[in-house]
């Protein structure tokens, strides 16, 4: 059965912190479209037709609409709710504490805690409804690759071992899935499976915990975290409630129905670069309507800060040249860091929602 929340509204237009502009029709969202909902558990089959098959369906997801649901992933989910646990427990700390660890300390990367209503992307009448905590790859728990030799760059609060603990835990074992889902990205764009494996050993793989109340506020003058699109390469998302919203090809924002142990998955802009937007970074908000308290845990994929994002060769042709500039990975991370962490913060010149 679909639903819609019913709302009648002109065509807006958002410009984001990458540069690109959308167009959506209507401030309500719909259940009519869904996100494609894919079985990866042949990602783990000894049988290459078996991987090429779930990359085939990875491809079609990633190109048309950028975000897919993936079920039988094989993660322990466990772990997921070990983390929900944690993010209730900080968040219900007093303020003063949190702020000891506040993102504000460390302003090129995003690490630490993000204050509820410190954000406006969208120039909204109220602020994001929303408040965060974000951890970073530390070389020293990577399952696969440890190194304790190389620094770390996070705030941690210094009375809660077990959050600390339980988070790791967490990032260490998305660590591995997304090491094992990147090579299905790889079939995905027809290239040899191991084409990315390089580029990964010491990825961006940071991490956050989100809390979003009961929002009050009309859509129009609140979002529970505004439009935007993710910045690395892709990002592995688990939450509790409803509440993520997507916006279509058609300037639609559909409701994502959550699906009991699944992720979901959506590729971001580094992806999109490199892909000559063969792949697709899909505009997506939250806006929290489902009568309860919602907690997410999103985990950000990335290459390298060293990897160069030129254009993979089999998404660029004569007929279909480059659109974007060379850079590495690590200088446009550092570019998107600053412009988010401080023109989201004051909700000028950019992300602006304006009646076309």
């Amino acid at each position: 059965m679909s639903s819609t929340t019913v709302q009648e509204d002109a065509p807006h237009t958002i410009t984001l912190t990458n540069g690109k502009t959308f167009t959506f029709n209507s401030n309500a969202s719909t259940t009519d479209e869904q996100i494609p909902v894919i079985d990866v558990s042949r990602m783990y089959s000894e049988k290459f037709e078996d991987r090429q098959a779930v990359a085939e369906e990875i491809r079609e997801a990633a190109h048309v609409i950028g975000f897919l649901s993936i079920v039988n992933h094989g993660v322990d989910m466990k772990l997921a709710e070990g983390v929900m646990e944690q993010a209730k427990s900080f968040f219900a700390l007093p303020n003063d504490k949190k702020m000891k660890v506040c993102t504000d300390l460390v302003p090129d990367e995003y690490c630490g805690y993000h204050p509820m209503h410190h954000y406006n992307p969208n120039c909204l009448l109220k602020r994001d409804l929303y408040e965060a905590y974000n951890w970073n790859y530390n070389a020293a728990n990577d399952p696969d690759y440890p190194d304790d030799s190389i620094p770390e760059i996070n705030i941690w609060p210094d009375d809660r071992p077990e959050f600390r603990k339980t988070l790791c835990a967490y990032q260490s074992e998305m660590i591995r899935f997304a090491r094992r889902l990147t090579r299905m990205f790889a079939l995905a764009l027809h290239l040899p499976e191991d084409s990315f494996d390089i580029a990964v050993q010491r990825p961006e793989a940071g991490a956050r915990i989100l809390h979003y109340p009961q929002q009050e506020a009309s859509r129009d003058d609140q979002n529970g975290i505004g439009a935007h699109t993710d910045v690395e390469y892709f990002t592995i998302i688990t939450a509790d409630t409803e509440g993520l919203e997507v916006l279509s090809k058609s300037g639609q924002w559909i409701k994502v129905k959550p699906i009991a142990g699944s992720f979901i998955v959506n590729i971001a802009d580094c992806f999109m670069r490199q892909t000559n937007d063969f792949f697709v970074s899909t505009v997506h908000r939250v806006i929290n309507e489902s009568g309860r308290e919602r907690y997410s845990v999103p985990f950000f994929w990335g290459f390298n800060r060293q990897t160069v994002i030129d254009p993979i060769p089999t998404c660029v042709s004569k007929e279909n040249p480059n659109k974007y500039p060379v850079m590495t990975a690590g200088e446009y991370y550092l570019w998107r860091t600053r412009r988010q962490k401080t023109m989201w913060k004051t909700g000028e010149n950019q992300s602006k929602v304006n009646v076309v």
